[in-house]
């Protein structure tokens, strides 16, 4: 199957949601949803990995977890894609690089999880990605702590927005983040895998 590369309209503004999604679940689609109305988003885009730089197992077949998170994301201003394979990139730094490139006419919003942000220090280029675009963090059950007190979070507290003015942070330069509270749905995809829910 080819990857090819979504469209976006001239100065529109894009959500970017990464990860392995293995699988996709209504988690995701509720986060997705969530930003979309929160940050007055004009689309989202999954940006479906061939592989998980900082985890050790690889996931299934990335065509398999395609489909899979097509048929759950029914969006007309959601595109799910497999972007990554096609430019050749493996970490996420690398990915936005081309993407600025591609679409120098759009703007980009990077989309992630709390548990993400407690752990994204860890990231290759870190402080690159939180300077080159906002950053919307959507806290998750039990994360909210260990999100807020994590090395990016300190780092960058004089640039935070509070979540209840997320969208200000599409006007501003960046660094420019928020940590946005919504109503969660306990979904995982860990706990997904370790029932046996997502098998061949």
């Amino acid at each position: 199957m080819r990857h090819d590369l979504p469209y976006a309209a001239p100065g529109s503004t894009v959500g970017l949601l990464g990860g392995s999604f293995d699988p996709a679940h209504e988690g995701h689609v509720h986060i997705t949803r969530e930003a979309l109305k929160r940050l007055g988003l004009d689309a989202v885009w999954w940006l479906v990995t061939p592989g998980n730089p900082l985890k050790t197992h690889g996931p299934k077949p990335l065509e398999t977890r395609l489909a899979h998170a097509r048929e759950i994301m029914q969006h007309p201003r959601v595109t799910v894609t497999g972007i990554e394979a096609r430019l050749g990139t493996r970490f996420t730094a690398e990915t936005l690089g081309m993407l600025f490139h591609l679409y120098r006419d759009v703007n980009f919003v990077w989309i992630m999880g709390a548990d993400n942000l407690a752990d994204f220090h860890r990231w290759e280029r870190w402080r690159w990605i939180m300077e080159a675009l906002p950053v919307a963090v959507i806290a998750r059950p039990g994360e909210r702590v260990a999100a807020r007190t994590s090395p990016a979070a300190r780092i960058y507290r004089d640039w935070r927005v509070p979540g209840r003015e997320a969208e200000r942070i599409l006007r501003m330069a960046p660094p420019a983040w928020g940590l946005i509270n919504i109503p969660m749905r306990p979904h995982s995809s860990s706990a997904i895998r370790a029932r046996g829910e997502w098998t061949d």
